[in-house]
């Protein structure tokens, strides 16, 4: 049994080059705790976990919905990792998006597919290196990690900062320990022995993966899309709607802090603490979001209803299509109306007017028009 007061996070090791690096303790075992605010943070975090999936069940087509938070959630966590995409681009072709721009584009859309994908593959297969390595794989696709073994876990060397191991900020385990320490962490993610509530166990198992830094590249963003897939695996949520990637960007030295602090401090109890915080807050933040969507769709419904007239049948079509997709051209609208181009480039003219609609772009042609109430919300 592993008490929490007592934990010993790992050891410094030196390679047979001699550089030092560190070994983490293994997690697979009990663990146990004397410190009462853990138990009313974890208590929180539980409730308002517990709210978004009520929450999530009884908004009519959810789906159009979550796609939104992916996007968010692949455009951040990317962004922690230097990417610059924002949103809206995130949402239009690659042709639309400029050329020095595109590797960041192919970035976010990776991880929107490779989570997407994740997610599916939770209905056969378990949180495993397997699924871990696929997903893996997906995000690295031609990509500027491409030649750093995607789909697979690391046989040389990596570090955290710095120019090189001489200098580095952190240097995690030495890559023969690689397939050891994540079947640890795999067992204990599926160890149903150990009476550890769920979001306790995520918390460690996700300090525990940045820790292993498995892959040469995508650490993070594997990282922290592991929290997703686990709460959804558990069914603690029914839905994709949780990501932590915005509270952890908030203030990132914080997060790097907690983290740095369990390694050299032993102090797992502090990052509990902050992890638990993140969960109960973001949770509400994204309840709060699916609640102002409702009350935005239900409002423009009405106002359709009221003043399209004729055209409200086409109107509640096409807006239903933004909620999925929150930005389109004459062409798109025409297609999900099967309106003529005039008409549907009346329609479009008819939702500026509206202010449903904004025309981002200033063309006269090839024009990308923006539900911007919408994403604001995100």
């Amino acid at each position: 049994m592993i008490e929490l007061e007592k934990y010993n996070s790992g050891e410094i090791e030196q390679s047979p080059t001699g550089y030092k690096y560190f070994l983490p303790s293994k997690i697979n075992d009990s663990w146990r705790w004397d410190n009462a605010q853990i138990n009313s943070l974890l208590e929180k975090a539980a409730i308002k976990l517990g709210e978004l999936n009520s929450f999530s069940k009884l908004v009519p087509n959810i789906e159009l919905f979550i796609q939104l938070h992916v996007i968010k959630e692949a455009v951040i966590s990317s962004r922690i990792e230097g990417t610059q995409t924002k949103m809206d681009e995130a949402l239009l072709s690659e042709e639309e998006i400029s050329p020095e721009r595109r590797n960041d584009w192919k970035e976010v859309n990776n991880y929107i597919k490779a989570l997407n994908n994740a997610v599916a593959d939770l209905d056969k297969l378990p949180i495993s290196s397997r699924l871990i390595r696929k997903t893996h794989a997906m995000l690295l696709e031609n990509v500027r990690g491409e030649y750093k073994q995607p789909g697979e876990y690391r046989t040389s060397q990596n570090w955290i900062g710095g120019s090189s191991l001489a200098d580095a900020v952190f240097v995690p385990p030495h890559h023969n320990y690689v397939n050891e320490l994540m079947g640890d962490l795999e067992n204990f993610i599926h160890n149903e022995e150990i009476n550890i509530p769920a979001l306790i166990k995520i918390a460690i198992a996700h300090y525990q993966f940045e820790t292993i830094h498995p892959f040469l590249d995508g650490n993070g963003r594997i990282g922290r899309l592991l929290i997703t897939l686990f709460l959804i695996e558990q069914k603690i949520l029914a839905k994709p709607l949780l990501y932590l990637s915005a509270y952890f960007e908030k203030n990132k030295g914080l997060y790097y802090d907690n983290l740095t602090f369990v390694r050299t401090k032993n102090d797992m109890t502090q990052w509990l603490k902050y992890f638990l915080v993140g969960l109960a807050e973001t949770a509400e933040k994204a309840s709060d979001t699916l609640s102002k969507v409702i009350d935005l769709k239900a409002a423009l419904e009405q106002k359709l209803n009221a003043t399209f007239g004729r055209k409200s049948h086409s109107a509640t079509k096409l807006l239903t299509h933004l909620f999925q997709k929150p930005i389109v051209h004459v062409k798109e609208v025409q297609d999900v109306t099967e309106l003529s181009f005039k008409a549907a480039n009346s329609l479009v003219a008819d939702f500026i007017s509206a202010e449903i609609l904004n025309e981002k772009t200033g063309q006269h042609r090839n024009r990308v028009f923006v539900f911007d109430q919408y994403l604001e919300l995100f």
